[in-house]
């Protein structure tokens, strides 16, 4: 499967399938193209609000889909300060296009040292090698 997962090369990811793309002190988060393969059709999200403060690692979005209802953890502690709205009237974009037009939120960053605890592409495709054997 990891051979047709799409992985962008300056993301950084974790291990429960979400990515960040950091510029500046600002992190766009979203679910990867494995973890949507996974969930299959997304249904709803319950999107965070807007100045919500996260903590790394935190639930802070709930997806649901035709095969399970899942928690997506924040990437990077900071306070969200954007959350896409296009996804409440078709959730099914993070399955469309879940680097670009199905992006969750964006999140100031509050700790840019967290950054290290996350993996590279290259890091992220080792790890899912390793889930699928």
């Amino acid at each position: 499967m990891s051979g047709a997962v799409e992985i962008i090369d300056h993301y950084l990811y974790t291990k429960d399938h979400e990515w960040i793309n950091i510029e500046d002190n600002t992190g766009t988060v979203g679910i990867t193209d494995y973890a949507q393969n996974a969930l299959g059709d997304v249904t709803y999200i319950e999107l965070p609000k807007e100045g919500t403060e996260v903590e790394q690692f935190e639930q802070f979005v709930s997806v649901e889909s035709v095969k399970a209802a899942s928690d997506i953890f924040s990437p990077m502690s900071g306070r969200v300060t954007e959350v896409n709205r296009a996804l409440q009237d078709d959730p099914g974009l993070i399955n469309k296009d879940c680097y670009e037009k199905g992006w969750i939120a964006k999140i100031e960053i509050t700790s840019s040292e967290e950054a290290s605890s996350l993996m590279t592409a290259e890091d992220y495709r080792n790890y899912l090698t390793t889930i699928e054997q």
